[in-house]
Parts: structure tokens; C-alpha cells; sequence
């Protein structure tokens, strides 16, 4: 299977979670919002060329809940490679997919996360250094799981522009209430 097609493949499955998802899930009940969130994470990137140029990132979002299932935050990340690095800084809207029960969060949240911004590159060359940037965007899904009472932990898969897929585990804490 090419690169193309695996980069197609995963946008298909996630847009179709993306849109069929929130009908079936349970309509929110006087719920509240939950508080802003912060997380910092860690994973991989692949990036389309002749084959997938494989590259680690890490990064740092924040989260603030404009109703109890749809909250926006910015991202950055830092992605490493030999002789060049990237820097991606995008807006996010997130959409939980489940709502709380009976007033308590779910201890399981899947959801799908959208995000628009800049895309910057750095690369070494015996001459001198080149920094270009673009815009960028990455859409995708994952889930995340109560750690504790102000902590989660998950994981989400996405792709982007400047092509690519990542996967990568994160950690966050709640900020408030």
C-alpha cells in the first residue's frame, strides 16, 4: 500500500468518526463546562516523501471549554530531524464525543480535534540556514482517560499539511472547575 493511499485511508476513517459519531452520542443534560486543560506530548511523525521520513516531536496544548463538549486551544510542537527541524503552531477546536453522566465525567473520552495554523521550517545546509514557513492544518481523533482527579493520559493519531501522519501519547492536567 502507498504512502497516499495510507494518509487517505486514515483521513476516511477519521472523518467518518468525525461525522457520524456526534449523532449517536447522548445529547447533553444541564451539564457544566469542564475546566481549561493543559497537556504536553510525545510521538512520532511521518512525513510523505519517497518513502515515510520518520521523525519524533514533542509539544503542548491548551484546552478551554466553550460548552460542556467543544472546547478550542492552541498546540505547538517541536519535530526533530537530521539537519532541519519543524515548528507548528495551530488553533484546535476539540469535540468530546461522549458527554458526563450524571454529572460526573466519564472516566473514557473519545473525541476528534481539528486544527489551522503556521508551519515552520529550518534546514541546515553547509552554506547556511533556510526557514520557510506555510500554513498547516491537522485533523484527527483519539482518547483520553481520567488518571486521577485532575489528570488524564491518552493518545491521538492525526494528519496534516505539510503532509504527514502523527501519533503520539500525552498527559494533562485540569486546570479548574
Amino acid at each position: 500500500m502507498t504512502n497516499t493511499r495510507v494518509v487517505t485511508l486514515v483521513a476516511v476513517v477519521l472523518g467518518s468518526i468525525a461525522l457520524f459519531a456526534p449523532p449517536f452520542s447522548a445529547p447533553a443534560a444541564a451539564q457544566d463546562r469542564p475546566g481549561p486543560a493543559a497537556e504536553i506530548a510525545a510521538g512520532w511523525v511521518g512525513f510523505a516523501d519517497d518513502g515515510i521520513v520518520s521523525e519524533g516531536m514533542i509539544g503542548g496544548a491548551g484546552r478551554w471549554y466553550l460548552l460542556p463538549r467543544i472546547a478550542i486551544g492552541p498546540e505547538a510542537l517541536y519535530i526533530r530531524g537530521s539537519n532541519h527541524s519543524h515548528f507548528v503552531v495551530t488553533g484546535n477546536v476539540t469535540f468530546d464525543i461522549l458527554s458526563s453522566t450524571s454529572g460526573r465525567p466519564n472516566r473514557v473520552i473519545p473525541f476528534v480535534v481539528a486544527g489551522v495554523g503556521l508551519f515552520q521550517t529550518r534546514e541546515t545546509f553547509p552554506t547556511g540556514s533556510f526557514t520557510s514557513n506555510e500554513g498547516a492544518f491537522t485533523a484527527g481523533g483519539g482518547v483520553r482517560a481520567l488518571a486521577g482527579d485532575r489528570v488524564t493520559v491518552g493518545v491521538d493519531a492525526r494528519i496534516g499539511w505539510e503532509p504527514h501522519v502523527r501519533v503520539n501519547g500525552f498527559v494533562g492536567v485540569q486546570l479548574g472547575r
